[in-house]
């Protein structure tokens, strides 16, 4: 039960790697969940060694959530994030997100990160077999 009558984007089930990391051999990621206008994710790799998110996405496909990141180095990282979607030429949605990070090490910036393409999935299902 992905989509929604009220949303025009459809994160269910969808992999998210971080542009800025997309060479690394372990890239930061993220795998979406929705139902309704409920988005939630796990993620890892990169610098965070466990992360959870949870948010609300409305009618044009935005996200808004709080995320919570245990990074390799056992920091604990938590904020906020408002994540427009784009449509990329293949199909695949590209988030540009505006985060806000909370706590003594408060920070803010933008980062990208796209839809992994179906053999970027398939590696990570061979890598969990």
């Amino acid at each position: 039960m992905g989509v929604s009558a009220m949303t025009s984007f459809d994160y269910d089930d969808r992999i998210f790697v971080s542009v800025d990391h997309a060479g690394d051999a372990d890239p930061l990621r993220g795998h979406y969940h929705q139902r309704g206008d409920l988005v939630w994710a796990e993620i890892s790799g990169g610098p965070v060694r466990h992360g959870r998110l949870a948010g609300t996405c409305d009618a044009q496909g935005v996200v808004r959530f709080a995320y919570l990141e245990v990074l390799t180095d056992g920091r604990i990282v938590v904020g906020e994030c408002e994540s427009r979607p784009e449509r990329l030429p293949d199909g695949r949605i590209r988030l540009r997100e505006q985060w806000r990070r909370h706590g003594p090490r408060r920070d803010s910036g933008v980062s990208v990160i796209e839809e992994a393409g179906p053999a970027r999935v398939e590696a990570r299902e061979e890598q969990r077999v």
